[in-house]
């Protein structure tokens, strides 16, 4: 049962480091709640739950021919390692007015949808990260798998939306020492796991 938590915990965190982090989606969340309210911010904030389950099950069906091979997943290994560490630095060089919020008035959902599929990240993150774990989680147990996922959209569409109920009843915040320190704490936590993906790629490619 601890490995099967271990999964939730997991998924709980790469997505509220995923939600939190400044980026296009995040932008626009908060663009479209200070310029039209809450409820257009988090209708933003839920576009990942559209988007991401065809790249998902495109990444899961090109893994699914690779797992047989562990020089193949120790590379992936790496690149998941070398994305959070990028992305860990550069949460953590974050400054004030980094975000850029005007945006020209669309629909709010349909802008997320297009946003998030012309995003690299969640491409990036399933191919390097995400698609990996779920393996790993199915060789423990489905409810692993499950536990992951859920952990994953709950944190990040979640932290979206209450960064668009924060934003509308406190516009400052977005800008507050908080917040930043926030996500620089997040940052620091995912190189943390980028080294734990480095461990796991040397195991694969039988280095260690």
């Amino acid at each position: 049962m601890l490995n099967i938590i271990e999964f939730l915990i997991l998924g709980s965190f790469l997505g509220l480091a995923a939600g939190m982090s400044p980026g296009p989606l995040l932008a626009i969340t908060i663009s479209e709640t200070l310029q039209h309210g809450k409820w257009e911010g988090i209708k933003v904030a839920i576009s990942p739950l559209i988007t991401d389950l065809p790249i998902i099950l495109s990444v899961l069906f090109i893994l699914s021919h690779l797992t047989n091979y562990d020089s193949v997943i120790g590379i992936i290994a790496f690149l998941g390692a070398s994305y959070l560490i990028y992305s860990g630095m550069e949460s953590m060089k974050i400054k004030k007015g980094n975000l850029e919020l005007n945006l020209e008035k669309k629909d709010a959902l349909k802008k997320g949808v297009i946003v998030n599929f012309g995003n690299p990240h969640p491409y990036i993150f399933w191919i390097s990260i995400g698609g990996p774990i779920i393996f790993k989680s199915l060789n423990t147990h489905i409810w692993a798998m499950v536990l992951f996922v859920f952990g994953f959209y709950v944190f990040l569409v979640g932290s979206k939306v209450v960064i668009a109920l924060i934003v509308e009843r406190s516009k400052s915040f977005i800008n507050s020492k908080y917040y930043f320190s926030i996500i620089r704490i997040l940052g620091i936590a995912q190189i943390v796991f980028g080294l734990t993906f480095i461990k796991l790629g040397l195991d694969s490619l039988g280095v260690l």
